[in-house]
């Protein structure tokens, strides 16, 4: 689709804003909007019942994604910020996370931080297009460049409203709002689908793995209960072993102490590290320097072949294989587990990251303030293993089978990415007037 230009523009007098048509008008949100009009009072009682919206609830792309259900009483102190239909909520801390969103039709008890700003527009600003406006990259770009702090950088509520935003008419703002709501419904539509897809290429992914290590590639082989509920039927050639038998020495965690971070030195990692079966040490918590390199080691030294298995938290569960001899060092919420030599490592790997293991670890995590694998459980898990030649067949076959889907969930990735490009794009471009969009608008709404 190919959109029209307005027929004049003029000099919008905002750096970063460049040309506006020529009938709009430059504002300070303030003069439009108010904000953070209401507050839940400190006497209000604790049994209320709030929904709570923190800023890690919120993105530019999904919006509110997540609300959490608490007593007042239970709430952190922050949680205060009262909202309303047609009000937009922009973080003003750590905003380079960008976590904006409109608020439609929410539930009367829903509360946000108070690291958000609630915007309210006024009589002369459309709810729908505030909403979209304070989403685009012009919108995004002076709110980052105003703020203050490096690590944890923020902006007061009063110098966000007196950013300088584009006002045309009512009547364009509500073209503009009914035009993105459209064009963006069908763009979100595309992504749900795409998202879709990556979930059943992980199911079939999981369920590739599972079939394999536990059921193994010959379709006629004779089958003998494992006496284990989770695992069912394995091959009758087949031993079931608990890990601590398959391991060269015990199983350990990472260092129990918080080390000083550092802008360079040793990688250390934890579970935000271990994705797809690989460490991500782009996501490392940080460095440590060599001597506390050197202390750790003494409890853990990563080595090529090693197998890491988050133990605590949301991602308890996932491993991921050492590939190569690089010095960096785990923190606790990671296991270590380093087999004997005539162990195929990707093979173990394999068993653990099976939809059978994931039945075995929701049956034996533990709950404390998150759920928790102690290393005694998972010494003990009993795990399916064939004799050396068919556990070597088994990875074969995996590894040359799995990267297909590797490929395809990629492909959908940046698909999505470039639907939110895409999305991002048109916003900025409709509500700074790049484009003219009232005839596509008034196509949308004809009956």
């Amino acid at each position: 689709m190919s959109f029209l230009k307005y027929d004049q523009y003029k000099e919008s007098g905002i750096y970063g804003l460049d040309l506006i048509p020529a009938e709009w008008h430059i504002k300070r949100l303030k003069d439009v909007a108010t904000h953070n009009d209401d507050s839940l009072d400190e006497v209000t009682p604790g049994d209320t019942e709030i929904l709570y919206i923190d800023i890690s609830s919120v993105n530019t792309i999904d919006g509110i994604h997540s609300k959490e259900s608490m007593l007042f009483s239970n709430a952190p102190s922050r949680a205060r910020r009262c909202v309303q239909n047609g009000d937009v909520i922009v973080s003003t801390v750590r905003t380079y996370l960008k976590a904006i969103a409109r608020v439609i039709h929410p539930e009367d008890n829903l509360i946000v931080s108070t690291g958000f700003a609630v915007i309210r527009p006024k009589d002369t600003l459309h709810t729908g297009y505030a909403g979209f406006l304070l989403l685009s990259q012009y919108f995004l770009d002076e709110v980052i460049s105003r703020s203050t702090g490096v690590s944890y950088p923020a902006i007061n509520a009063s110098e966000l409203v007196r950013i300088s935003i584009p006002v045309p008419t009512y009547e364009e703002q509500t073209a503009i709002a009914s035009f993105l709501d459209a064009e963006t419904s069908k763009i979100d539509a595309l992504v749900a689908e795409q998202r879709r897809l990556i979930e059943l290429l992980k199911e079939k992914r999981q369920a590739v793995i599972s079939h394999a290590v536990t059921k193994g590639l010959n379709p006629n082989a004779p089958m003998k209960d494992s006496g284990i509920e989770w695992l069912g039927e394995v091959p009758e050639h087949w031993e079931v072993v608990a890990l601590k038998h398959l391991v060269s020495r015990p199983i350990i965690d990472g260092p129990h102490v918080s080390p000083i971070k550092y802008d360079e030195g040793i990688p250390f990692i934890s579970a935000e590290s271990i994705g797809k079966g690989f460490i991500d040490f782009d996501k490392k918590w940080g460095y440590i320097s060599p001597e506390d390199h050197e202390l750790y080691s003494q409890r853990y030294k990563p080595e090529r072949g090693d197998i890491l298995l988050v133990k605590l938290g949301a991602t308890t569960g996932v491993p991921a294989i050492v590939e190569a001899d690089t010095d960096f060092n785990i923190w606790v919420p990671l296991a270590a587990i380093r087999l004997k030599n005539y162990i195929e490592p990707y093979f173990i790997f394999h068993v653990l990251r099976s939809r059978n293991l994931r039945i075995a670890y929701e049956l034996n995590w533990t709950y404390g303030t998150q759920q928790t694998l102690g290393l005694g459980t998972i010494s003990n898990l009993r795990l399916p293993v064939p004799p050396s030649e068919e556990r070597q067949k088994i990875v074969d076959y995996l590894e040359s089978i799995l990267p297909g889907f590797d490929s395809l969930e990629k492909e959908a990735e940046r698909a999505i990415e470039l639907f939110q490009e895409r999305r991002t794009a048109l916003i900025s471009a409709a509500v700074t007037g790049k484009i003219d969009v009232r005839k596509y608008a008034a196509q949308e709404t004809a009956p």
